[in-house]
């Protein structure tokens, strides 16, 4: 039976130019960054949570390379907890994050939605 979700693959057009953007704007730790057969694995994880990575993976078909940007069409492709949407709001802003909604107050909690560097769409909840 499953029992949980481990990882979720991000196409990106440079591995390290994402790993960049999340690490440094984002605050994500970077969990594996190794060669395996030639191939580059390039995990990362948000805040403390060791037990969910986001995979960096090159886009390299031109299936993968035309999803860059629009993993989620034009929808959050991940959403994330925050404990300070406000703050991370103005820290993110700051660091040339662009947000495509300011925080919001829904019934489930704070929100915001924000861009990736190549136009992903990200959602951040204060729950």
């Amino acid at each position: 039976m499953i029992t949980k979700a481990t990882h979720v693959s991000l196409f990106v057009k440079n591995q390290d130019d994402a790993k960049k953007f999340y690490t440094e704007k984002l605050g994500f730790k970077v969990h594996t960054d190794e060669n395996f057969s030639g191939m580059r694995w390039l995990t990362l994880n948000a805040g403390e949570q060791k037990d969910f990575e986001l995979a960096l993976m090159p886009a390299e078909t031109p299936e993968e390379v035309a999803i860059v940007g629009k993993q989620g069409a034009k929808k959050p492709f991940i959403c994330f907890q925050t404990n300070d949407c406000n703050g991370d709001y103005k820290k993110l802003s700051g660091l040339g994050v662009k947000f495509a909604e300011q925080p919001t107050q829904h019934p489930w909690g704070l929100s915001a939605t924000f861009e990736d560097l190549y136009g992903n769409l990200l959602y951040i909840v204060q729950v």
